[in-house]
């Protein structure tokens, strides 16, 4: 069997696939519950990527990568691979710069003599990639990017939607942890990425997590309990617990037991709750302002202001692509769903609390466009130059939402919306006065249409497997350390250890530049982030 690898190297985590490449059968599927970089965002990742080194960072996504295959039941070289992402984390694989993807202005980048990186499809031996050399006559492939802040994510959103073939003004968004999303507007797409932050991810949130089996994907209430929905094995909902929300008394036992709650039962859980008087933002009004869920799950208000940034961020970015093509929010008559959140989401519960324009008439839910666009271009060479020129044909504008007004305004209001109680008339009246697109309450149900149930909808014959440890660590000796442990006991996420004055840092765990709590933790100023090497291989128990 000639064996083919096609992973999607996503912000939240990778997912990946092992594909007998003559008959396209796929056999197994690995999916990591975090990003090997440290940090909880694409903007976590480039700050230790451009602070600590691209070469550090590189070696840690390679690392994964290694990992990856070995989950996979790959133990020598496989004879392709095709990868699948946004530009930072594409580039980090390749290990190509990323300082243009860093500064935005010409200006800027004209001032430090950085130049544009090539990011048009390519086919490339492994034995140029850093760190892949030993994969024999192994084949990288490697899709291209619309423009170079573009990139191959947005272009498979875009492609896989069909919004391209659709005359409706229509947009595409993947609700993921950097919310990259596209406006068609007759001939034109406006693109922008929001980086929503993790919490659509199931992340930053205390008893969330990604995607995966024995997790709380939907609820729903019934005579004022509250029905759990959770993910099994084969990622198919079942049907949980029915739990009083104020204590989690169990009023009927469902047929699973739950480990946590993804974004899309985080989504479901607010709508609901909201409907049913339980939130009034930002406050939730049951005993000690927490949610009961299953198994001892929790929500709490803190959790809510996180969902509710990403939310925000997510409206935010509509608001802002409605506003550089001239439109208005109502314009808009289709919306396309990616991602896991996308999938697993109920559509009709994130249409009404703003994560989809309020008076869209069609929408679609997709799958992991990214993933099914690594699997095609593995299979195909004919279909990556296919993508090449639909890239190059693409009239596109991308707009940059840290540097525009108008994302400004419209998050500041929607911070304000969910975390500091403002009226949903007051946003609409600011929204107004700043002469942004404006947005209303939902009049009417859209037409769902559900593609896929599943965001990865076939798995392989010897299915799904989650590798809960990425496997990639970053160390380090003090010199000097009185090995107080401090920097140990601030870790918020228990991914740093220390043994003797050897310092141990699990790197999907360790929230980056975000927190760097055991920077300042250090009494003697002697922890230097800047001092971390990669340790390639998981510690044994006696390290």
């Amino acid at each position: 069997m000639k064996v083919g690898v096609a992973i999607d190297l996503g912000t939240s985590g990778f997912r990946a696939q092992k594909i007998d490449i003559e008959s396209g059968e796929i056999h197994k599927t690995v999916i990591t519950m975090n990003n090997p970089l440290p940090g909880a965002n694409v903007m976590d990742h480039l700050d230790f990527a451009m602070n600590y080194g691209q070469d550090l960072a590189h070696e840690l996504v390679i690392g994964a990568f290694r990992n990856i295959l070995e989950e996979l039941g790959i133990h020598s070289s496989p004879d392709r691979i095709a990868i699948c992402g946004n530009p930072i984390q594409l580039s980090l694989f390749q290990g190509i710069p990323i300082d243009d993807l860093a500064y935005a202005g010409q200006r800027k980048k004209a001032k430090y003599n950085i130049k544009e990186q090539e990011r048009k499809a390519a086919v490339v031996k492994s034995i140029f990639i850093p760190g892949l050399e030993d994969l024999d006559d192994c084949i990288v492939v490697i899709p291209p990017a619309i423009k170079h802040e573009v990139g191959a994510d947005a272009l498979a959103l875009i492609v896989k939607s069909g919004m391209l073939d659709n005359a409706d003004i229509s947009i595409a968004t993947d609700y993921g942890t950097n919310a990259e999303m596209a406006l068609k507007v007759g001939n034109v797409i406006y693109t922008g990425s929001a980086a929503a932050g993790p919490a659509l991810e199931g992340q930053e949130i205390a008893d969330g997590t990604i995607a995966r089996p024995h997790a709380i994907s939907d609820v729903s209430f019934e005579d004022g309990a509250l029905r759990n929905y959770v993910l099994n094995d084969e990622m198919d909902t079942v049907q949980g617990d029915l739990v009083k929300p104020d204590d989690g008394t169990v009023m009927d036992k469902g047929d699973i037991e739950a480990h946590g709650i993804t974004g899309t039962g985080v989504i479901s859980l607010i709508d609901e709750s909201i409907n049913n008087g339980l939130v009034v933002l930002p406050k939730i009004n049951l005993k000690n302002s927490v949610i009961q869920l299953q198994d001892g799950i929790k929500f709490n208000e803190h959790d809510l202001v996180e969902a509710g940034r990403a939310i925000g961020a997510i409206r935010a970015g509509h608001i802002t692509l409605c506003n550089a093509a001239g439109i208005g929010m109502e314009d808009i008559q289709t919306a396309y769903m990616s991602g896991a959140a996308g999938t697993y989401m109920d559509a009709i519960k994130a249409h009404n609390i703003g994560m989809i324009p309020y008076d869209v008439g069609q929408i679609s839910q997709i799958g992991n466009t990214s993933l099914i666009v690594a699997k095609e271009i593995l299979l195909s060479e004919d279909r990556l130059w296919e993508l090449q020129e639909i890239a190059e044909e693409i009239v596109g504008t991308h707009v940059m939402f840290a540097t525009d007004d108008a994302f400004k305004e419209a998050y500041i209001l929607e911070l304000s919306y969910w975390g500091e109680g403002m009226p949903f008339k007051v946003l609409k009246k600011y929204l107004k006065k700043k002469k942004l697109p404006t947005i209303d309450v939902v009049k009417s149900v859209p037409a769902a249409e559900k593609r896929v149930v599943k965001d990865i909808p076939v798995l392989g014959e010897e299915g799904l497997h989650v590798l809960d440890k990425v496997g990639t660590y970053l160390t380090m000796v003090i010199e000097g350390c009185e090995t107080c442990h401090k920097c140990v006991q601030v870790c918020p996420n228990d991914a740093l250890s220390m043994e003797d004055n050897r310092v141990l840092i699990r790197t999907d765990l360790c929230d980056g530049a975000h927190c760097q709590k055991c920077i300042h933790a250090c009494p003697h100023d002697l922890f230097k982030w800047e001092n971390l090497d990669v340790m390639m291989q998981e510690p044994s128990e006696e390290q």
